[in-house]
């Protein structure tokens, strides 16, 4: 099976259903943006790292509602990096989601190798992480556009996605160390 190129996540080690998650994703020197990214000179660019922590808070989120709605990423208020994120290290996406709104869900988010401090926090230095806000497609508007079909939630990320189903109430992995 093909892994689409910006799924940046590559397995939960934590989730607790509507409160928090925590992901892990391996940077590996075969990763194609470590050998088009500043050449010779292998770090994960910072867009990459924020897409890792929307893909992990997005998946927490729509969790949280059965995946009945399509969850966009609407805005990222608030992120600051300490340093670069490099090939051969382990990064650990921590996930927390303080409100659930119609109108759009809010998590704080932050991104740390796992032998490290964080690599994310917001400007106030609250020791949080990145502030994102996700939206919920109209289902109407959404049903006319793209069908049954949901984008967001599809594929191999779907799948992955199926797995906490099957988890223990905590919704812990039993791999969690």
């Amino acid at each position: 099976m093909k892994r689409d190129a910006l799924d940046l996540d590559d397995r939960f080690v934590k989730f607790e259903r509507a409160k928090s998650a925590r992901a892990l994703k391996n940077l590996s020197l075969a990763e194609d943006y470590f050998e088009q990214h500043l050449p010779g000179y292998p770090i994960m660019p910072a867009c990459f790292i924020l897409e890792g922590l929307a893909q992990t808070g997005g998946i927490l989120v729509g969790e949280a509602n059965d995946f009945q709605e399509k969850v966009v990423l609407a805005k990222i208020t608030s992120a600051r990096f300490h340093r670069e994120a490099v090939a051969g290290e382990t990064l650990l996406y921590d996930v927390e989601l303080l409100t659930f709104a119609r109108k759009g869900p809010r998590c704080w988010q932050r991104s740390m190798p796992c032998a490290g401090e964080y690599l994310t926090e917001p400007e106030w230095n609250d020791n949080r992480g990145a502030e994102i806000f996700f939206a919920h497609l109209d289902k109407s508007r959404s049903q006319q556009l793209f069908g049954d079909h949901n984008f967001v939630f599809s594929g191999e990320l779907k799948h992955l996605l199926g797995l906490p189903r099957w988890w223990p109430s905590a919704r812990t992995a039993p791999h969690n160390s």
